[in-house]
């Protein structure tokens, strides 16, 4: 019989489809299709991508020059512009603002054939220590709301160019996927006193039947009401609210996580295409007319990484419902994900 599962976080509706229940060797990966040309993000085309803003390289190297471990450039074609000023106005009953932001581009590695996963655990902190870096340089900049890391795995997720790198993204508004978080986790705070994400993390791990790996700093996990097969949430297990806080010791623990976590989406499912987003706190710059909003987020909000292996597609239901219709329950990808054998 299926089932009707209802996300308390994001309040989004999910039919998990027992009766078209699939394993992983029942979903089809899409070949990657083979390019030959001359890679931006390798050593020597450093010229081939717009002036780099932050990068991890040897003492006294030269910026846009060889040798660097990770770099991170503007998007040579980005959806948001640095430059101007931020201004909004009322389009009768609508509503638009200036396109300002920033978007750019974290290379991972200067390898074009290794993924993320494959990285050491010490390469993947360096990172993550970029990302953090990035993030907390953009929130200086008041114009911005918002700033999302996201990653998008193989071309079927997104990816354009095929060596592997993750994007930073910053708003002049708070998507409302991460607003629908944060007054989720406020109202349960007011009502509670209690984190959310912390009482998820105490119930998974009395029930254990989604929990695939916890070891006392992170949990990875497959929520209750996953939208999409194999979807797996990366928890610390330590309340905190903002990824930007971390440390480069607690950036290293996060980072063996993390990789505990790509190998097993990678051996599990054949290395699926997938996308992952980093959810932090927005920035908490006072706004006119709001001086206490977000006044609770340190107690109330959790920071955390979701995974989506790209196996399914979205289709006139889920797009006139707002349903998702998940063919593999969330116990099941758990089972399959913990039996695999990871080796760090």
């Amino acid at each position: 019989m299926p089932e009707l599962r209802i996300d308390p976080v994001r309040q989004r509706s999910v039919i998990i489809a027992v009766e078209r229940a699939r394993r992983p060797k029942d979903y089809q990966i899409p070949e990657e299709e083979k390019h030959l040309h001359v890679c931006p993000f390798c050593y020597g085309s450093e010229d081939r991508t717009p002036p780099e803003v932050f990068a991890i390289r040897p003492p006294g190297s030269a910026p846009d020059t060889s040798g660097w471990r990770v770099r991170v450039t503007p998007n040579k074609f980005p959806a948001l512009r640095v430059e101007g000023e931020l201004q909004r106005e009322g389009v009768g009953l609508f509503d638009r603002m200036t396109g300002i932001g920033a978007h750019e581009v974290v290379i991972e590695n200067p390898d074009h054939d290794r993924s993320l996963g494959d990285l050491s655990v010490e390469e993947i902190r360096d990172v993550l220590l970029a990302y953090r870096e990035r993030i907390r340089d953009l929130r200086r900049d008041k114009r911005f709301r918002y700033i999302l890391v996201f990653k998008n795995h193989r071309a079927a997720a997104g990816a354009s160019i095929s060596h592997s790198h993750s994007q930073i993204i910053a708003t002049p508004v708070t998507p409302s996927v991460v607003i629908q978080e944060l007054r989720a986790a406020q109202e349960h705070y007011l009502k509670k006193e209690r984190c959310i994400f912390c009482d998820i993390i105490k119930q998974e791990l009395a029930i254990g039947k989604r929990v695939v790996k916890a070891d006392g700093n992170y949990m990875l996990w497959t929520p209750f009401a996953s939208s999409f097969p194999f979807e797996t949430w990366l928890f610390p297990m330590r309340h905190n609210h903002d990824f930007a806080c971390l440390s480069e010791d607690d950036l290293l623990v996060l980072a063996q996580a993390m990789k505990d976590m790509l190998l097993r989406i990678k051996l599990t499912l054949n290395d699926p295409p997938y996308n992952f987003v980093l959810h932090t706190c927005p920035s908490l710059t006072p706004r006119p007319g709001k001086p206490h909003y977000w006044g609770t987020i340190e107690n109330d909000y959790h920071w955390h990484l979701e995974l989506v292996p790209r196996l399914t597609k979205i289709a006139g239901f889920e797009w006139g419902t707002g349903f998702y219709i998940n063919p593999t329950p969330p116990e099941v990808a758990a089972e399959e994900l913990r039996d695999i054998q990871i080796e760090l």
